[in-house]
C-alpha cells in the first residue's frame, strides 16, 4: 500500500494525474462528518432556549397590554374581565363596550410550546390543571389560590406523552423562571 501511494505521488508530481485520490476524498468526508456532528451537538440546546426567550417576550408583551388596558380603564383595574375575555378585549380593533383605548396588543401570542392567559381572580381557564408559584427556589410550588386578576400566566403545553399538563406559572412576578419551567421543564 505504501508503494502504491509513493507511485501515485510520483505520477502526480510528474503531472500524469489530475484530481484527488480516493483516500484523500474519504479523509475529507470523514472530517466534514465530524465537524457536522460537533455543530449539531452544539446547537441542540439553542431551540429550547429560543422558545423560552420567545415565551418571555410574549409574557412581557401581554403584561404591557394588561397595564395599558388597566391604565385606560381604571374601573377594570381590579375586576371585570374574565380570562376568556382578556384575549378578545385586548386584541379587538372595533370598540368594545366599557373599554377605551383598544387594541392593547396587535395579536395574542400563540405557540406549540406554551400558551399565555391573564388571570381573572375567579377560576382557572379550561385545560389548566394546576397553578404554580415561583418563590426563588429550585422548583415551583403548587398553590391552591386562584389566578390573580390581571397577572399574566404561561402554561406548559404538553409532556413527553403528548397529554396536556395544564401547569400554569405566574409570569408577572418572574417571567424568566416561569417560561423556563413552562417551556424547558426546569429553571
Amino acid at each position: 500500500m505504501i508503494q502504491t501511494y509513493q507511485r501515485l505521488q510520483r505520477r502526480r508530481a510528474a503531472g500524469e494525474i489530475d484530481g484527488f485520490t480516493l483516500i484523500e476524498l474519504l479523509i475529507v468526508i470523514v472530517v466534514l462528518g465530524i465537524l457536522a456532528a460537533i455543530v449539531v451537538f452544539a446547537l441542540g440546546g439553542v431551540t429550547g432556549k429560543s422558545a423560552a426567550a420567545a415565551c418571555q417576550s410574549d409574557a412581557k408583551t401581554v403584561g404591557t397590554g394588561v397595564a395599558a388596558l388597566q391604565a385606560e380603564n381604571p374601573t377594570l383595574a381590579t375586576s371585570g374581565l374574565t380570562s376568556a375575555t382578556w384575549e378578545s378585549d385586548m386584541t379587538a380593533t372595533a370598540p368594545v363596550t366599557g373599554l377605551t383605548g383598544n387594541p392593547f396588543i396587535q395579536t395574542w401570542p400563540s405557540s406549540s410550546s406554551y400558551s399565555v392567559f391573564v388571570g381573572d381572580g375567579t377560576a382557572l381557564p379550561s385545560g389548566v390543571v394546576s397553578l404554580y408559584s415561583l418563590s426563588g427556589t429550585n422548583a415551583p410550588k403548587a398553590i391552591t389560590t386562584l389566578p390573580i386578576y390581571g397577572d399574566v400566566y404561561v402554561v406548559a403545553a404538553s409532556d413527553v406523552g403528548g397529554t396536556t399538563k395544564g401547569w400554569a406559572f405566574n409570569a408577572t412576578t418572574n417571567p424568566i423562571e416561569a417560561c423556563n419551567w413552562a417551556v424547558l421543564g426546569k429553571a
